[in-house]
């Protein structure tokens, strides 16, 4: 293994502390944190399984962690000794080798992930001594990374694979000590700006309250800009953009370069969330507001925060209050949303060319989501997706090939899987699934269309279909229920000539209201059945 060590000691731009010394902190906090963590890396487990309707995408296992299974796959390579590769972020490179950060503050490069089998995987360090990267990203020839208090740039001025500079692009934000203040970013947005997310303390107390802002009016006490999506303009300058986030881990753009994140269930956010972020939005974590009256600030004058109500009577009860584009309803279409990639491959990567595909932690899985804008506003469908992964998919990148990387580390919190960490690649197989493609809203009911056409007689039946809506309360306990539940009447299904699209006439669409249905009897023109038959949409605007 090479690079083992740093040539000489660098110095952390933030604070200046050596970066052993940070290497040490990050290591004593990594051990208080994470309850279960491998030191090494034995076995994986043999590929995933999964349901045989998720057969269209099969998972590879680059490297995972020792696993409560006796099997060892004949077609594995062990990353090197010590390297657990709890992976935090994750970036392409230009000649098919891929990047990876991990949670104990190192970078490594490895070559060889697009085998299959990966029993040929090269390891290669190429930055340590980092305060938990939380993202990875390849910009201008440099890798770029979110760690606890800055935004860094890794330069390799020699050409060895070796990162020779560590720069900061920007920092500004607070840190009170407190373990839940994590940094995730950076992304990239069609203007070149680079975005990060910054976590919620929760429970501050202590030490830590001496280093919040508070806001007196509203009672809420906070690090500087906590809760809050920045950007980093091309010339180095550090902006707030958008508020109200709780763990905003997962950080994305679509095929238009406009920017999404996710949101994590817990006080102040009912169920898991994906938003629009643009300038002045504030979506629901009321504690982000303790730096609203700071120099930058892009929310104003907020006096007071509605709580206890339904998320439509809410929105008119607060103004500044912006809906999220998409509600991932809990347990049904995850637990804990994380990272998000939108698949740019034109279709390498099977039917769903421009869609959204999000990470799930608890159940191990990746989700996918439809959008479409009316009135100039982000709504649309989640979807499941794929389950079966070792352990908790924090991180998602794209690869050449158009087959996903999915980064794996459950980090000492509960999630399927048989590892706490490591690699894995999904790749379709090139058979169509028969699923959901795309739910659009119309003025009266909904348009599905299929992957594959579909068989007329059980796709023009309304009895194939089931469908309800429901919302949840806005309020500062944890999570909702789903309440205001209603059953629809659907009308009619009309199936299209080419059998690809069925218009669906609903009675009682419902604003700002979570419209799920359930397609479980309709069958394909072979006369199978839909691989995942519900779909959610997050009806903000009818059309």
């Amino acid at each position: 293994m090479e690079s083992q060590t740093l040539a000489s000691i660098k110095t952390n731009a933030c604070a200046g502390v050596p970066m052993v010394m940070w290497l040490r902190y990050g290591l004593i906090c990594g051990a208080l944190l994470i309850a279960h963590s491998d030191v090494t890396l034995a076995q994986p487990i043999e590929e995933s399984s999964t349901k045989s309707s998720e057969s269209s995408y099969r998972i590879i296992s680059v490297s995972t962690a020792k696993a409560a299974t006796d099997s060892r796959s004949k077609h594995w390579k062990p990353a090197p000794d010590g390297l657990a590769l709890e992976v935090s972020g994750m970036t392409t490179l230009p000649d098919s080798r891929l990047a990876v950060a991990i949670r104990r503050g190192e970078v490594w490069i490895l070559d060889g992930v697009y085998d299959d089998p990966a029993d040929q995987v090269t390891y290669h360090r190429f930055a340590t001594a980092l305060h938990e990267p939380l993202g990875l990203l390849e910009h201008q020839g440099d890798l770029y990374t979110a760690q606890r208090s800055e935004l860094t740039r890794l330069r390799d001025n020699d050409g060895d694979d070796v990162a020779d500079e560590y720069l900061t692009v920007a920092k500004g934000w607070g840190v009170t000590g407190h373990y839940h203040e994590y940094a995730y970013g950076p992304k990239l947005d069609r203007d070149g700006n680079l975005w990060i997310t910054l976590n919620i303390g929760l429970g501050l107390k202590g030490e830590h309250l001496s280093r919040t802002l508070p806001n007196p009016g509203l009672g809420y006490r906070q690090g500087k800009w906590r809760g809050w999506g920045m950007k980093v303009t091309p010339n180095g300058e550090l902006l707030p953009v958008c508020a109200g986030m709780r763990s905003p881990s997962g950080l994305g753009a679509n095929l238009k370069g406009d920017m999404f994140y996710t949101d994590q269930q817990g006080n102040w956010v009912a169920t898991n969330t994906l938003h629009h972020m643009r300038s002045g939005a504030f979506f629901h974590h009321a504690e982000a507001l303790a730096s609203m009256n700071e120099p930058g600030s892009t929310i104003r004058n907020v006096d007071n925060v509605p709580g206890g109500l339904p998320f439509p009577d809410a929105l008119k009860a607060f103004k500044e209050l912006c809906p999220p584009a998409i509600w991932f309803p809990y347990k049904k279409v995850g637990q804990s949303a994380t990272d998000i990639v939108v698949d740019r491959s034109g279709g390498a990567f099977g039917p769903f060319a421009g869609q959204l595909f999000v990470g799930e932690f608890t159940q191990a899985g990746i989700n996918r989501v439809f959008l479409e804008k009316i009135d100039g506003q982000y709504q649309g469908a989640c979807f499941p997706f794929k389950l079966g992964f070792a352990s908790a998919v924090l991180r998602l990148v794209q690869g050449d090939d158009g087959s996903l990387f999915v980064g794996l580390t459950n980090r000492g919190w509960s999630s399927l899987g048989d590892a706490s960490y490591g690699l894995q690649r999904l790749v379709w197989n090139g058979s169509t699934p028969f699923e959901i493609k795309e739910m659009r809203a119309k003025h009266d009911g909904f348009e599905l269309e299929f992957t594959k056409p579909v068989d007329g007689g059980t796709a023009s039946d309304v009895n194939s279909y089931q469908m309800k809506s429901y919302t949840y309360l806005y309020h500062s306990a944890y999570g909702s229920d789903e309440i205001q539940n209603q059953k629809l009447n659907i009308r009619s299904a009309t199936v299209s000539p080419d059998r690809r699209t069925v218009r669906l006439q609903i009675d009682g669409l419902r604003q700002f209201f979570v419209h799920e249905l359930d397609a479980s009897g309709v069958l394909d023109a072979s006369g199978e059945s839909l691989e995942h038959p519900n779909a959610y949409y997050t009806l903000n605007r009818i059309p």
